[in-house]
């Protein structure tokens, strides 16, 4: 198993949860972004930098996940490639995306991008905290327990 990160956007507190998990678990993670990154010195942690563009980090994990991998989205439409591919998507407040809810969550942000496209301030996700930093960190385990049988 490997265990990637959409890293553009993922927030520092889950990157560390993960680092830590990987130390203790051993399994590799792999960020991929469009810019420099730096990372823990470990032989289980690298790094891709792809070119500049919309989704090409995106796409990039998309081409390169296989079936009993993780992957780290905040990225709908990532997430529902994921999913297609029958690999595991979770967001970074630990909400597995599933062949259950991931038409009505691109649903849902395909209405937020249209009131955003007409001119409505609609608002971001508060920013984490640290119970959200423990609902990721629980379903991270949970998830990995089930993989690293």
């Amino acid at each position: 198993m490997k265990l990637w990160i959409d890293a553009d956007a993922c927030p520092n507190i889950v990157k560390e949860v993960v680092y830590k998990a990987s130390g203790r678990r051993g399994f590799k993670v792999i960020l991929v972004a469009n810019s420099y990154l730096q990372i823990p010195l470990s032989p289980n942690i690298s790094f891709v930098q792809v070119e500049q563009g919309a989704d090409v980090a995106d796409f990039y994990i998309a081409d390169n996940v296989s079936e009993e991998d993780l992957v780290i989205t905040a990225d709908i439409p990532l997430a529902a490639l994921i999913v297609e591919k029958n690999a595991v998507a979770i967001n970074p407040r630990g909400e597995i995306y599933t062949e259950e809810n991931i038409s009505e969550r691109l649903s849902m942000r395909d209405f937020m991008q249209e009131l955003r496209d007409s001119g409505m301030d609609t608002k971001g996700p508060p920013p984490l905290g640290p119970k959200d930093k423990a609902m990721f960190a629980n379903a991270l385990e949970k998830i990995l327990t089930q993989k690293l049988k």
